[in-house]
């Protein structure tokens, strides 16, 4: 039996994670494996040479895409022309379906024998339900983050499995970590997001909401995890604000503000379970284009865009979308969460177990799944 030849395929912050997790885990089960593809830092760290830097693909959104079009199209392209040099036994993308399916459709085209997998199910509940059938023409088996998705994967015509949501086995600070951000005043969590666009709609609106926060609380504080990519501009946006955050990028100081938070303002996306994992309450706001947010309405099959809502079967997370994502209505909520209301613990406790917070690492989970997948 030769090597093992991944090629693999992330383009956001959430997607290297995952990638990462999934390199680990496929090297502990098949040491001989060998990588190639597009991934971030901490793919690389896993031992991948990335094509290109991952962060060109962290685009969002139908009306910010168009402008970087004929770069992204360039991409796929290329991405496509190495996996199909690369000669791998399977092609892994995960997330990102934009740019992923793409490239999975021309390899496929030439090589439809090559195994692909998809990681991260697309969210057919949440809206675009044909986009499973659509996707069952390039992709032969996924790996779900959440529990209700392998049969509307399996039914669209893939194998799928529930490997589980990789925030279960993501380390928590110790109490020693904790007490690194330990202050006087109550200490605000503020996540913007990791991409550009959703960083320079959001920073004013919770520059607007500290305003009222430390009209109520004078010796608040706040604390800003970011990423690479976009730390210049949340640096920038967020020198003007009311309470001058603390900017973090270490990994043990992002750890200790998920933990010693009082409360989290953040956008939406996969970070709400992050909160969870810490019991940390939140509040959700986003906001986008008008035009992308008007399409994304005009299909949505679900009343809330938050997974802790969405797992625990609850609506305890406030969310502030769109329109509604602005301080004068944000705020009274924040406030409302530092002052003991509403009961988010139980939800979040609950989201967590859903999740396979009691069983094997998500990574070596969905490592053994690929294997399973290609019967070796």
């Amino acid at each position: 039996m030769g090597a093992l030849r991944v090629f693999l395929i992330a383009g956001e912050p959430s997607g290297d994670r995952l990638g990462a997790a999934l390199m680990a885990g496929l090297r502990a089960l098949r040491p001989d494996v060998v990588f190639s593809g597009v991934g971030g830092a901490l793919m690389q760290a896993q031992g991948l040479h990335s094509l290109f830097a991952m962060e060109e693909l962290s685009v969002m959104g139908i009306a910010e895409v168009l402008p970087k079009y004929r770069q992204l199209k360039r991409r796929i392209a290329q991405t496509a022309e190495a996996a199909l040099a690369a000669s791998p036994s399977v092609m892994i993308s995960i997330d990102s379906p934009d740019f992923c399916l793409r490239v999975a459709k021309r390899v496929k085209a030439q090589r439809p024998d090559l195994p692909t997998v998809h990681y991260v199910a697309p969210s057919v509940w949440a809206w675009r339900p044909k986009r499973a059938g659509k996707m069952a023409r390039v992709i032969d088996h996924v790996l779900a983050l959440l529990p209700f998705e392998p049969p509307l994967m399996r039914a669209a015509g893939m194998s799928c499995d529930f490997v589980g949501h990789p925030v279960v086995a993501e380390t928590l600070a110790t109490p020693e970590e904790r007490a690194l951000l330990v202050g006087e005043g109550p200490l605000i969590l503020a996540l913007p997001g990791s991409r550009r666009g959703e960083v320079t709609r959001l920073a004013p609106v919770i520059g607007a909401v500290l305003a009222q926060i430390k009209a109520i609380y004078p010796a608040a504080r706040v604390a800003l995890p970011t990423v690479r990519g976009v730390a210049d501009l949340v640096t920038d946006l967020s020198r003007d604000w009311p309470i001058v955050p603390q900017i973090i990028q270490d990994p043990v100081l992002k750890r200790a503000a998920f933990a010693a938070a009082d409360v989290a303002i953040a956008a939406s996306g996969t970070v709400s379970l992050e909160l969870a994992a810490n019991g940390c309450p939140m509040v959700i706001a986003y906001d986008m284009h008008p035009l992308t947010l008007w399409l994304m309405r005009r299909a949505a099959l679900i009343d809330t865009v938050t997974l802790v809502n969405l797992v625990s079967e609850t609506r305890v997370v406030p969310e502030f979308i769109g329109p509604n994502c602005r301080a004068d209505l944000i705020a009274p909520a924040v406030l409302a969460l530092l002052q003991g209301a509403g009961d988010q613990q139980s939800a979040m406790a609950l989201t967590m177990q859903r999740l396979g917070q009691d069983g094997a690492a998500p990574g070596l989970r969905a490592a053994q799944s690929v294997l399973d997948f290609l019967k070796i």
